[in-house]
């Protein structure tokens, strides 16, 4: 019979320090590093909009089976920071599902989770689109992967990874520190939202105002329902109908903006 950890009593230091350390590798470093960004595409000469953010690039074009291994690599590796979030949820004694990821209630995850992503994915291309034009925004190039076998599968893995990686840590991980930090619930809100958007900054303004107030959603739903699983699945569907839509429209219609 396996043996269960005990539940460690962890400090406030403790806490922080872990809680800054996660962030380091994952998302907080992906907000430093969209600001950089940023700053550079705001310093450069044009306007925003004539400039691209692309988002699944060829990692090694002209030689498509060392380009899926790198795909394959980097979506893998991303994933990275939930295990380790898993890991130190065990030393307290509770694991993945205390945040609800789990496979305990799919229907509902799945039902919820296509509700949210339709009522956001109507608003959030008309507000792309809006920042767009009004030069707030970078254009957005959701995919640049060559026609190949793979293209799809990966776009789609490609969508899930990102889904898994900031719902765990964005809502679920991050509310749950700072409560035990005594963080108050509007205080831990803005810094959820405010985070999301960090990391987004990279596509310009819009991008990061837009991001926010999805994270500022995404938490108030998060806690009606108590589960990151119908987020998981809205933010799933939200980037695959990017990634794949970008894929299958560029160029075939005239309000998609392309590079």
């Amino acid at each position: 019979m396996a043996e269960t950890l005990p539940e460690q009593r962890l400090t406030r230091r403790t806490l922080r320090d872990e809680t800054l350390l996660v962030l380091a590798l994952s998302l907080g470093a992906s907000g430093v590093s969209a600001l950089i960004s940023f700053i550079g595409s705001v310093t450069k000469p044009g306007g925003l909009k004539e400039q691209a953010a692309t988002l699944n690039a060829s990692a090694a074009p002209g030689r498509p089976w060392l380009d899926l291994a790198w795909q394959l690599f980097d979506i893998a590796t991303d994933l990275v920071p939930v295990a380790l979030v898993a890991h130190l949820l065990l030393r307290e004694g509770q694991n993945l599902r205390t945040l609800g990821f789990d496979r305990t209630r799919p229907l509902t995850d799945l039902g919820r989770g296509a509700a949210v992503a339709a009522v956001i994915g109507s608003t959030g291309i008309a507000f792309y689109l809006a920042a767009r034009g009004l030069g707030f925004n970078l254009t957005v190039v959701p995919e640049a992967l060559p026609d190949v076998w793979w293209k799809y599968p990966v776009l789609v893995l490609s969508a899930v990874q990102n889904a898994v990686l900031e719902e765990i840590i964005v809502v679920g991980y991050l509310l749950r520190r700072l409560g035990q930090l005594g963080w108050t619930p509007g205080t831990a809100l803005v810094a959820s939202a405010v985070l999301r958007g960090s990391y987004h900054l990279y596509q310009g303004i819009g991008g990061f105002v837009g991001n926010m107030v999805m994270g500022v959603v995404f938490v108030l739903l998060y806690r009606r329902w108590g589960r990151v699983g119908p987020l998981v699945v809205a933010h799933s569907l939200l980037d695959i109908g990017a990634f794949v839509g970008y894929a299958l429209l560029a160029g075939k219609v005239d309000w998609l903006p392309t590079a």
